[in-house]
């Protein structure tokens, strides 16, 4: 697969609770190696539709492809051998509070694959070792800082190599020094491994810093306003909406990262 090959295509996609509609007609393109941002204001399915990647919301109406695969066409032990190559960090880490950090990154090792008991703990020693926490895998997690707790969940989320890596809210809760050292985490490792990263966030800081592509979900008109490289995007997009949440509402087209 080419480096500009669709990892994930996204076609006349609605999302929905029932007859309440969340958002509708969305059609946007993950490329393979993308940092792919979902963006836009609180409350607009932000979340809602990572959780349709990820298989734990069917579609309302449209369609997901891994490559050329019908996601949702698929049955479920398809499916699942899709999402075998993802790799989920969630917004509050949801590490096992009871488990130390090497049992929490050996549970998807021990359960998804044959490796000898021995292998399992060379390669938890190495995942913490990518994630600055070597030495740590007898630690709980509550004896860990929020940033630390979030680089072993980073941890866990990668212990099978994935070719996706979704991350919800990374940075939320973290101070802007970790919420930046956390980005740059995530940039080496999605080099390291090869992986396509989608992220949901709000925080612009991550959005120029990482993004590559994105796309803007709008609450109110309840569609995808626009999609692309974020950078370019607040150069050119027209939609005003979309140029106020990337300027915190100034109007000034200038990238900060900081």
């Amino acid at each position: 697969m080419s480096a500009t090959a669709a990892a994930i295509t996204v076609s006349d996609l609605t999302m929905a609770y029932g007859s309440f509609v969340l958002q509708r007609g969305l059609d946007f393109t993950i490329n393979q190696g993308d940092i792919f941002v979902i963006m836009g204001g609180s409350g607009c399915g932000k979340s809602t539709l990572l959780r349709h990647m990820i298989g734990l919301m069917q579609p309302a109406q449209g369609e997901i492809w891994y490559g050329k695969e019908n996601f949702w066409k698929l049955d479920e032990t398809d499916r699942a051998a899709i999402l075998r190559k993802a790799g989920v960090l969630y917004q509050s880490g949801a590490l096992w509070s009871s488990m130390t950090l090497g049992e929490n990154i050996a549970l998807p090792l021990a359960h998804y694959t044959s490796l000898a008991p021995k292998v399992i703990d060379e390669l938890v020693s190495f995942k913490l070792s990518l994630v600055g926490l070597a030495g740590f895998e007898s630690y709980y997690p509550a004896q860990l800082s929020g940033g630390m707790r979030k680089r072993a969940a980073l941890a866990r989320a990668i212990a099978l190599d994935p070719d996706f890596l979704f991350f919800d809210e990374p940075s939320a809760g973290l101070d802007p020094i970790s919420a930046r050292n956390l980005d740059q985490l995530i940039q080496e490792l999605c080099e390291g491994l090869g992986a396509t990263v989608i992220i949901v966030t709000h925080e612009l800081a991550s959005i120029y810093a990482i993004g590559t592509n994105s796309v803007f979900l709008d609450g109110e008109k309840k569609t995808m306003l626009a999609t692309g490289d974020p950078k370019m995007l607040l150069k050119e997009c027209q939609e005003e909406t979309v140029v106020q949440f990337l300027t915190r509402g100034t109007g000034k087209r200038e990238v900060r990262t900081v």
